[in-house]
């Protein structure tokens, strides 16, 4: 079903309520009389004239809203083709460093033949690491668009969230075990919703690298869910060194680092918590950040069961 514009609703909410009026006031500006009404010529003017003043009106309301609507069509296209111009620019930005790291590493290896073995294997394995950033960034990218621009040719299907998270954490371990971290997993045995699944896998998957890259050794990861009538609201925190408050806002945005050398160093793409949230709205959820008081971030989010 096609979505009214903002042009169309205020003019049918006009029109209505002018109808309505003119309606009361037709019906029972003459209750006191016998009869019918409109009897004298008095009355058939004041109908003519009600019914001309509404044609002048609708005539005014429709043109208006045509020109509401166009206003508001010209300054969607210019945000969008500014957050596009934005987005074009981030991308460029972000490819240009792998690609520079693994053309440098690669002339090196070519250049200089008289390389050991051992020095010939430490910049391979750096050109590797350089390619496997590039490859993340692509598949972030492409998760991103195929929810901008393919969302209707997503699939969904009964998830158990419970056994999904279990995965996750049972493929973090050896991550979450060399900085010393405990996962918390508080979620219910079954938790199934109705969902995508590559989606609901990259929301907790973020979710958890995000908390392993950045906690802090020894941090303390907690996962938990309350259901309500409609949704499950889920609680994703960590006790390590936190966010600023001047951060919070923008932590969901494309390409946005509170630390852009440490994240990169990380090998960060920009766009996890950015795919955590459309995948988050996607399923009709919404999503914040909060800075815990005693150190920390939570990730509080509702999922559509």
């Amino acid at each position: 079903m096609k979505r009214l514009s903002e042009g169309n609703k205020m003019f049918i909410s006009v029109m209505t309520i002018f109808v309505i009026y003119a309606t009361v006031f037709v019906v029972f500006e003459d209750f006191d009389r016998h009869g019918l009404p409109f009897i004298d010529s008095s009355d058939v003017h004041l109908l003519i004239f009600a019914a001309a003043t509404m044609v002048l009106l609708a005539v005014l309301l429709y043109r208006y809203s045509r020109r509401m609507d166009d206003r508001i069509r010209r300054e969607q296209d210019l945000k969008q083709t500014e957050m596009r111009r934005q987005l074009t620019q981030n991308i460029s930005h972000e490819l240009k460093t792998p690609v520079a790291s693994i053309m440098g590493l690669t002339e090196t290896i070519i250049n200089n033949p008289q390389l050991t073995d051992e020095q010939r294997l430490e910049f391979t394995s750096r050109t590797h690491a350089q390619a496997q950033r590039l490859s993340h960034l692509l598949q972030d990218l492409s998760t991103l668009n195929r929810m901008d621009y393919a969302s209707q040719q997503l699939e969904y299907s009964p998830v158990d969230l419970s056994q999904l998270v279990a995965d996750i954490i049972y493929e973090s371990d050896a991550a979450c075990e060399q900085r010393q971290m405990t996962v918390n997993n508080q979620l219910p045995d079954i938790l199934v919703i109705k969902g995508n699944r590559q989606l609901l896998y990259s929301i907790f998957r973020n979710l958890m690298d995000n908390a392993i890259n950045y906690a802090g050794t020894g941090a303390i990861i907690g996962i938990s869910a309350v259901e309500t009538t409609r949704h499950w609201r889920f609680t994703f925190s960590d006790t390590g060194h936190g966010i600023a408050d001047e951060h919070l806002p923008h932590i969901f945005e494309r390409f946005y680092r509170v630390d852009k050398g440490r994240s990169r160093a990380m090998g960060g793409t920009g766009l996890g918590l950015a795919i955590v949230k459309n995948a988050v709205l996607h399923h009709g959820g919404n999503i914040q950040a909060l800075r815990n008081q005693s150190g920390g971030l939570t990730i509080e989010f509702t999922l559509h069961k």
